[in-house]
């Protein structure tokens, strides 16, 4: 994470003095203050970074003696392939579009937002306890066994 953090430190330094130069040239306050407002981003992500590198041990990338073999494993679960980043877009925009059209089109926008979201969030969890070939009436059993034999003891 070093690296990340001090390329972002670095891109915030370099948006200052775009920044400064940019106020003296020009003198335009909207300009400037975008500029200023994308150093802040870049220091507070730089910034998370590098605090987040000091309380991890130094991954194979931040290490000049690793080899390639050292960065090799599982790097996590990635959903392969999702419809709702669709479903949130297609809703963001009828949320935008109900600024023009009216407060109704707002609500049923929202409403869609939310529900593609938590769709995003939940949807690698959709029968993930699920045994292959058991259906959810033969498990029931099975569960009410389980949590009655060890309550009685």
């Amino acid at each position: 994470m070093k690296v990340e953090g001090y390329l972002f430190c670095l891109i915030a330094v370099f948006l200052a003095g775009c920044a400064i130069v940019y106020w003296f040239l020009s003198e335009d306050p909207t300009g400037t203050t975008a500029l200023g407002i994308s150093v802040g981003l870049g220091a507070m992500i730089g910034g998370y970074c590098l605090l987040t590198a000091r309380r991890m041990p130094p991954r194979p990338c931040d290490r000049p003696d690793a080899e390639i073999a050292d960065g090799a494993g599982d790097l996590g679960h990635f959903s392969p392939h999702s419809y709702f980043p669709f479903f949130i877009a297609g809703s963001g925009t009828l949320v935008i579009f109900g600024i023009i059209y009216g407060a109704w089109l707002i609500i049923i926008g929202l409403a869609l937002v939310i529900l593609s979201v938590i769709g995003l969030v939940f949807e690698n969890l959709v029968n993930h306890f699920e045994v292959p070939g058991e259906t959810a009436e033969q498990m029931t059993p099975m569960l009410e066994r389980r949590w009655t034999s060890s309550w009685e003891v």
